[in-house]
């Protein structure tokens, strides 16, 4: 409903306003009356309204002395619509210059006052689309520099606008929230994980409130992780009056309340400063990382995962050894063995959960550093999503010698990989599979098992040829598609995001924004004009 301020020194003029139509019919409710200009004013500091209807001629102050008054310096920006008589049309045509909506004259008509009523409805209807477009454009653009600090790939610019327009004082973390793992043998199309993706998002951003700058959506360049990142700040605990743990655990429920899902949080160590929230990031990826290697949890805190015990780690180091050099071999028969000596020895040692993963924790890092002793450009975000996809199992198999085995045998024909460069011709079939399928669930996963290239070399691959991730090189290209579309032909906007891979119209506009500089909406009327 929109509010309506009447004014008119004439009572009678007042109440056959308030008669005439059916304001609520209208989306109208009447806010409050004035007999002047003056009592008018009063009533707008206390009160907001969207339409003034206010007499051209009152006494101490005129309906025109108001709109100038509410004019000035850009005072108020409410709808204003001025009542004349034939007689005072000059003045009504002088507050058309002062920003005036309309005007009618009187005795007031009913079908022109539903006319103008009518015209502020479309006005305001527009003003509000504006001001969403504007909100979106706002927040994409924070977050678009917020990623560039996330993942370390960010100059001054990032890092002052970050600065300028959220909070960031004190220590911070990064978390990354997401659903837990389903069951093995459950499927949910691409659209529905968004779907539910989107509203992990919604959650976190209600519950945060004034800081819902600091969640961002979709910060993983891991197809499979449905992910949103969140900022914590140490004053966000203070100012609520809890523990760090106790507000990520109310955070974690009420997204779990909101989503109908349980929610998993991996939260990085504390650093002194967002200019260095990329190391905390890193710290949740590595916690993504192990995820299938340890005990489930709802959260996960990197200082828990990684510290030592006070008696000290006691390491398989033969064992460890022996399977490492048999995954680097890629000998699949020897890799078997090794992980079942690894398994035996650390159940004859009587190791508990903390200790074995320690033990499994020194494996993985140890696979990190025979990629990059392979190849000194290799990127270890790819390495540690390679791992993140491997750990992904559920139930029985979650950790176990067959999920430990079926992983080294994948990682060793990597590294295998990696040695033969076998990336002649696999891009180029890439690249035309992306021309020819854009619009489809098309992943780097899918595409690696059809040309028998590991994923995460596949991925290498891209990364070197067009400094980026294959999934930031599909959707720029979906993009551009996009603008084509939108250029060349008068679809609505949800139909050219439906037919250039997009579900998800809120993820499509914030996705386009960060490619383009603006929504889908203003880049056609651009193109229309041509600006």
């Amino acid at each position: 409903m929109l509010k309506v301020l009447l004014v008119d020194d004439e009572p009678f003029i007042i109440q056959g306003l308030k008669v005439i139509i059916d304001w609520e019919n209208e989306e109208f409710e009447i806010a409050g009356t004035a007999s002047n200009g003056k009592e008018a004013l009063q009533f707008l500091e206390n009160e907001n309204v969207d339409l003034v209807i206010a007499d051209i001629r009152m006494p101490e102050m005129t309906g025109l002395e108001l709109l100038e008054t509410l004019r000035k310096d850009k005072k108020s920006d409410v709808y204003f619509v001025i009542l004349s008589g034939y007689a005072d049309f000059s003045y009504a045509q002088q507050a058309m210059q002062n920003d005036c909506t309309d005007y009618i004259l009187k005795p007031v008509d009913k079908e022109m006052l539903l006319k103008v009523l009518n015209k502020v409805l479309v006005l305001k209807n527009e003003k509000n689309q504006i001001n969403e477009d504007n909100k979106k454009m706002k927040q994409a653009y924070l977050a678009r520099h917020l990623i560039s600090l996330i993942q370390d790939k960010y100059d001054e610019v990032n890092l002052n606008y970050v600065k300028e327009n959220m909070r960031c004082e004190g220590g911070a973390r990064y978390v990354e929230i997401q659903m837990e793992q389903l069951p093995a043998g459950d499927e949910i199309l691409d659209s529905d994980m968004r779907s539910l993706q989107r509203k992990m998002y919604e959650s976190c951003v209600a519950f945060l409130g004034a800081d819902s700058a600091h969640c961002v959506f979709d910060v993983s360049v891991n197809e499979k992780v449905y992910d949103i990142g969140f900022i914590f700040s140490d004053y966000m605990a203070e100012e609520a009056a809890k523990t760090e743990r106790k507000y990520l655990e109310d955070l974690r429920r009420y997204i779990c309340d909101n989503t109908q899902k349980n929610i998993v949080m991996l939260v990085g160590r504390k650093v002194s400063d967002i200019s260095k929230i990329a190391r905390s990031y890193g710290n949740a990826c590595m916690l993504r990382s192990f995820q299938g290697f340890r005990i489930v949890k709802s959260i996960y805190y990197y200082e828990d995962e990684v510290k030592i015990s006070a008696d000290g780690i006691v390491l398989c180091k033969d064992s460890l050894d022996k399977l490492l050099r048999t995954v680097e071999q890629n000998n699949h028969l020897e890799i078997r063995n090794a992980v079942a000596t690894f398994y035996d020895e650390m159940s004859s040692m009587g190791m508990n959960g903390e200790s074995m993963n320690l033990n499994i924790n020194y494996l993985l890092f140890q696979f990190i550093h025979l990629a990059s002793e392979q190849d000194d450009n290799v990127n270890q975000q790819e390495i540690l999503r390679l791992i993140s996809e491997s750990s992904f199992k559920t139930g029985i198999e979650r950790g176990s010698r067959a999920h430990m085995t079926r992983f080294c045998c994948e990682y060793g024909d990597y590294l295998s990989q990696l040695r033969k460069n076998v990336s002649r011709g696999v891009i180029g079939m890439v690249e035309k599979e992306v021309r020819d399928n854009y619009a489809t669930n098309i992943t780097l996963k899918s595409l690696s098992e059809k040309y028998y290239v590991n994923s995460a070399y596949l991925g290498q691959l891209f990364r070197k040829k067009y400094g980026q991730s294959f999934k930031d090189y599909l959707n720029n290209y979906r993009m551009e598609r996009a603008a084509e579309l939108l250029h060349r032909t008068d679809k609505k906007i949800i139909q050219i995001a439906e037919e250039v891979g997009y579900h998800d119209m809120d993820y499509f506009v914030n996705r386009f924004i960060q490619v383009k500089g603006c929504t889908p909406a203003r880049f056609r009327r651009q193109m229309q004009s041509g600006e």
